[in-house]
């Protein structure tokens, strides 16, 4: 009998999460975070800072927990940080967003992506598109939702989508295109051509655009255009970001969503049922990092970026072809001359090897497309200045 009944099972099965068995089956991430720890590996494989946010935002939860903000906020998120993000979308993207009915304050962006995902769906000839590569999340709220994953491939090393197959894959089926932006795992950044043909494509079929946002002040060349800013773009997206990537605060688990009013209400109405609210003192907080100067964004951007170039040439010394992150936490480089053509199997010898653990580029695609990413893995760069130094030196001494 297995262990994981209902939807519950089905998700888990659509996600590609169940053991033979029925059970649960272990993740390359877990496995390499256990790896890391045997081994005394520098782990640059889990996507989280090691050092903590900006002082005012951690006072101000201080603060926050000592005034007594300790009980359950309101259902759409405290009135102050609703404001904030009205402010925030206003000050860095000109949108005008109602705090009062366009906001929701969610358990990080994966839980407005899941409580989004469940609030559009209709029924299983629902399909919602993706690119591919894509955050794991994704296939296991649309197999709880019942719809169709539909993907369009992201190839080295630019990752840009090819418009005509993603022409193809919006059909009058397409309930939601959902766009990462910057994207995890590739660290690319989509060209304006490729947004204005994702919002085309959501006005010919009728389908909603859902944005992740998460890495929206860390790219590092161009500045991030949202999807919602592009004409007739408004109306059919629902943007969602988080505070977790912006101030290094990946434990506080404090997103949001916002768009339509409409939208907006039957995003609450699921949402109402997951988490409820959460992190009543770290919104407070987070609305004094949202109103942070314009220095505080543009550090954090050129930070991650040199980060990024202490790891590539480490990456480059060792023989790695690497493919220059574009924005987000995250390196993807190319093992194959280094004997890296399965790269499932060269990160699990990476330790050993190298000193360093990474995750393959398998894990972010569906087993059926695992040769179109076979040498390439990722590493993340949100890690300490001496860190990444250490792990590049390793990397460039390890073969």
């Amino acid at each position: 009998m297995s262990v994981i009944p209902g939807a519950w099972r089905r998700t888990a099965a659509g996600a590609g999460l169940l053991a033979s068995d029925g059970t649960v089956a272990s993740t390359i991430f877990a496995e390499m975070s256990a790896a890391a720890a045997r081994t005394g590996a520098i782990n640059l494989g889990q996507g989280f800072p090691d050092e903590d946010g900006p002082s005012e935002v951690l006072e101000a939860a201080r603060d926050a927990i000592a005034r007594g903000a300790n009980q359950y906020p309101p259902g759409r998120g405290v009135p102050d940080l609703l404001s904030a993000i009205s402010e925030h979308q206003r000050r860095f993207y000109g949108l005008d967003v109602d705090p009062a009915t366009e906001v929701i304050v969610t358990a990080g962006a994966t839980e407005a992506l899941t409580a989004t995902i469940l609030a559009l769906i209709d029924g299983p000839d629902d399909e919602v598109v993706v690119f591919e590569p894509y955050y794991d999340s994704y296939a296991a709220a649309v197999a709880l939702a019942g719809a169709r994953l539909r993907t369009v491939p992201l190839r080295a090393p630019a990752f840009q989508p090819d418009l005509d197959r993603l022409a193809e894959a919006v059909t009058d089926r397409t309930r939601i295109i959902l766009v990462n932006d910057p994207h995890n795992p590739t660290g690319a950044v989509f060209d304006r051509e490729v947004l204005t043909e994702v919002v085309r494509l959501a006005e010919k079929h009728d389908a909603v655009i859902v944005t992740d946002e998460v890495y929206e002040h860390l790219a590092f060349h161009t500045p991030h255009i949202p999807i919602a800013t592009l004409p007739g773009a408004a109306e059919r997206t629902l943007t969602i970001s988080s505070a977790g990537k912006t101030f290094s605060t990946t434990g506080w688990k404090i997103g949001w969503v916002h768009g339509p009013a409409h939208l907006i209400t039957a995003v609450l109405t699921v949402k109402q049922y997951l988490t409820y609210v959460n992190g009543s003192p770290l919104q407070p907080a987070v609305a004094v990092g949202l109103r942070l100067g314009d220095e505080y964004f543009a550090e954090a951007a050129s930070t991650l970026a040199h980060k990024h170039e202490i790891l590539g040439a480490g990456l480059a010394a060792a023989g790695f072809a690497v493919c220059a992150p574009q924005g987000g936490y995250f390196t993807v480089a190319d093992a194959t001359a280094l004997g890296g053509s399965d790269a499932a199997q060269f990160c699990r010898e990476l330790p050993e090897r190298a000193g360093v653990v990474a995750i393959p580029l398998t894990a972010f695609v569906a087993e059926a497309h695992h040769d179109d990413v076979a040498g390439l893995v990722r590493f993340a760069a949100c890690k300490r200045v001496d860190v990444l130094e250490e792990a590049a030196r390793r990397l460039a001494t390890g073969f």
